[in-house]
């Protein structure tokens, strides 16, 4: 042995921002990442979440919802309604259906419930990154009849309006689209869209694909856009072959 790096140590690190208030867990999870080589650093509070975001670039953003100054989620509407795309996943002891909703539809890619084990949030940190190095090369537009589906700008127009979507129901809008009538088993999405794939997780895939498809039933042209292949899964449909 002559001391050099083997092929997985040195990788890119990635720069996250750890807000988390209570200091044993924050603790745990520091070192946690920081053995998978991620450089991070720590708040304890929103005002100096908003202070180190202003001034220092981040990667990604792991979150205590409920901080001494607020909530987490008012942190996250900011930088969203801001156009920032930064990957942010929720940590909460609030585990009702409302409160991960609640969380989603604010902005964050993820809700992660406390207690949580550590091979688990190792993973979804995992996907998260795997997901915004995708998003990264896309760098375009799908059209159908009516949709656009604008990778920039993370934003689907259809019949002339702006669809108001959540970003990981974006991208399993945006995965579906991309292979129209192929259908799509929940575990299939899970892996490609969440980026994991534990069994029994396929209720994620279901309570997203509802709240989407409650979002595209607004309108009569797109109410069809995604359908149930009943035993199986789900499938894109384009708008004209949808009617």
């Amino acid at each position: 042995m002559n001391g050099s790096p083997t092929s997985n140590e040195h990788q890119i690190t990635k720069r996250i921002l750890l807000v988390e208030d209570e200091q044993d867990l924050a603790k745990l999870v520091m070192l946690n990442l920081k053995s998978m080589n991620h450089h991070v650093v720590h708040c304890t509070s929103l005002q100096q979440a908003k202070h180190h975001l202003a001034n220092a670039q981040v990667d990604l953003i792991l979150m205590d919802r409920m901080l001494p100054d607020g909530d987490a989620i008012t942190l996250c509407q900011q930088f969203r309604h801001a156009g920032n795309q930064l990957p942010c996943m929720m940590l909460s002891t609030k585990g009702e259906e409302a409160d991960i909703v609640l969380g989603l539809e604010s902005g964050a890619d993820d809700y992660l419930v406390k207690p949580f084990s550590l091979l688990e949030l190792n993973a979804r940190v995992k996907a998260l990154i795997r997901r915004s190095k995708l998003a990264e090369k896309q760098d375009h537009a799908i059209k159908f009849e009516g949709i656009t589906i604008d990778c920039n700008t993370r934003e689907v127009i259809a019949f002339n309006e702006v669809l108001e979507l959540t970003a990981r129901e974006f991208d399993l809008l945006l995965y579906l689209a991309q292979h129209p009538k192929q259908v799509f088993s929940r575990m299939q999405l899970l892996e490609a869209v969440w980026g994991y794939s534990y069994s029994g997780y396929e209720h994620t895939v279901n309570s997203h694909v509802n709240r989407l498809r409650s979002k595209l039933s607004r309108n009569v042209r797109t109410s069809k856009l995604v359908k149930t292949v009943w035993g199986v899964g789900y499938k894109f449909t384009p708008p004209a072959a949808s009617m």
